[in-house]
């Protein structure tokens, strides 16, 4: 498919990833509009707030298999996560467990907890990681998708390394502190967050790819979203023993241990043995899954 032919899902909003991500018109929004969820918090504070509090959530197929679908609008509020959005997105994985998808969707465009609503919000979040958790130990297979313009930091950068498989495009980006929080913190010689390619060096999808941090790498491409969404549906589900528990933790350990001293991606992909690693950002997904083909499942998994 030609550029022109795509269509972006760094620049479409959460129904629009949707609507191109499951069968057509077989989405129902649950909590929809006309139900007016918004926030209690954010009108005591006099801000504005959204009629479905930044996320979206309902029901559909996909390949004519059921599926649950969370979006979260990044144009709202950063996609931060407060009461009524958390709870939208908690309440969509107790229903994976009554009603028994075959896997739950969900488009992260979030930087964490909506801080506007403090206690509220952190426990939002802790409720829907611990909701997650629940659904995959019932054996439902939960899928990230990464690629909106706010990517998937604090505690939804979280709530993203929790799900089964994640699929990123290059413009997604991953991480638990992200880079303005990093330069506030540490100052801009640490991190300079206007370095918008070592923004992507340190936290995009290239590099969580080879560190196999994501599953799937895809161009910026709704399409390219969904045949990936297709790909993980048509695996087995994954296992969840105690024995891939320690292998995941031993792999985390030998990974923290090799790259201990590398400051972004191309330390990295030089490490990793990847040819002239300073020309890897200008690389499109299929050359660049091409390069990782021959790593060893560890790393690019």
């Amino acid at each position: 498919m030609s550029r022109l032919q795509r269509h972006s899902w760094f620049e479409a909003d959460a129904r629009a990833r949707i609507a191109g991500l499951v069968d057509a018109n077989s989405f129902r929004e649950l909590c929809g509009p006309h139900e007016r969820l918004t926030s209690p918090h954010l009108a005591v504070l006099d801000l504005p707030v959204a009629f479905d509090d930044g996320v979206v959530v309902g029901e559909a197929t996909l390949d004519g298999r059921p599926v649950l679908v969370g979006a979260q609008q990044g144009e709202f509020n950063g996609g931060a996560v407060g009461e009524i959005h958390g709870a939208k997105l908690r309440g969509l994985f107790e229903r994976a467990r009554r009603t028994r998808p075959a896997a739950v969707l969900l488009a992260i465009d979030s930087g964490g907890v909506r801080l506007h609503e403090a206690n509220a919000g952190l426990i939002a979040i802790s409720e829907l990681m611990r909701a997650l958790l629940a659904a995959r130990a019932d054996g439902i297979p939960v899928y990230g998708l990464i690629g909106g313009s706010c990517g998937a930091f604090g505690g939804m950068g979280i709530v993203a390394r929790l799900c089964d498989a994640l699929v990123m495009s290059e413009e997604g980006r991953l991480g638990l502190s992200g880079p303005e929080v990093i330069e506030t913190v540490k100052g801009v010689d640490e991190f300079d967050s206007k370095d918008r390619a070592l923004v992507w060096r340190v936290t995009g999808g290239k590099l969580r790819r080879s560190l196999g941090d994501a599953t799937m790498l895809v161009d910026d491409d709704i399409a390219a979203f969904r045949d990936a969404a297709r790909s993980l549906l048509a695996r087995p589900v994954p296992a969840r023993d105690l024995a891939a528990l320690d292998a995941d933790q031993r792999a985390l350990t030998q990974r923290a241990a090799r790259h201990a001293d590398a400051r972004d991606g191309l330390d990295i992909w030089r490490a990793l043995g990847l040819p002239e690693p300073a020309l890897i950002p200008m690389l499109d997904a299929a050359d660049f899954n091409r390069l990782l083909a021959p790593l060893s499942p560890t790393e690019a998994a």
